[in-house]
């Protein structure tokens, strides 16, 4: 984490400087315009590491092998598929589940799937795409992904294998 953490560090310094450079206070509009992101997304990731946190401590490790571990296998595929997809929340909700997930014993595999299904196939958002883009298209795009997320766990579950994950 902490290289990421320099690199954002230093991409925010350079811009900042940038915008303190043009002399019309795109800076001071840029730290007004962080701090209303920051106000409006700081409590959703404060639950979502509470919530990663929790898995960690809370769920019995023999349940979650059971049921998301590396025994599990397809079960634990389609496990995750399924909770993937009704996941709401951008990545600041699923990242951190994931997370605190994989460090209670999940398998790479069920976790790749997760995401995989949290990103095409996202329930909460079909409201909205099918308002956006029509009823065809929506069932177009899903009918096209409907297989992914199973079959990214699934492959994810052998190469994990190969790189001892």
């Amino acid at each position: 984490m902490l290289i990421p953490t320099i690199i954002m560090g230093v991409l925010a310094f350079i811009l900042v400087g940038i915008g303190y450079m043009k002399g019309e206070g795109e800076h001071l509009l840029g730290f007004k315009s962080a701090f209303k992101m920051i106000v409006e997304i700081l409590p959703l990731l404060f639950f979502a590491f509470v919530i990663a946190g929790m898995i960690q401590v809370l769920l019995p490790k023999d349940l979650l092998n059971k049921w998301v571990g590396v025994e599990s296998g397809i079960r634990g595929i389609m496990i995750g598929t399924l909770a993937g997809g009704i996941t709401p929340g951008g990545p600041y909700v699923s990242l951190p589940v994931v997370a605190g997930l994989l460090k209670s014993g999940a398998s790479a595999g069920t976790m790749v799937a997760y995401l995989t299904s949290w990103s095409l196939w996202a329930v909460a958002r079909l409201p909205m795409e099918i308002g956006i883009l029509g009823w065809k298209f929506t069932l177009l795009r899903l009918t096209c992904t409907f297989f992914f997320p199973p079959i990214a766990g699934l492959l994810a579950l052998k190469v994990s294998d190969y790189f001892n994950l």
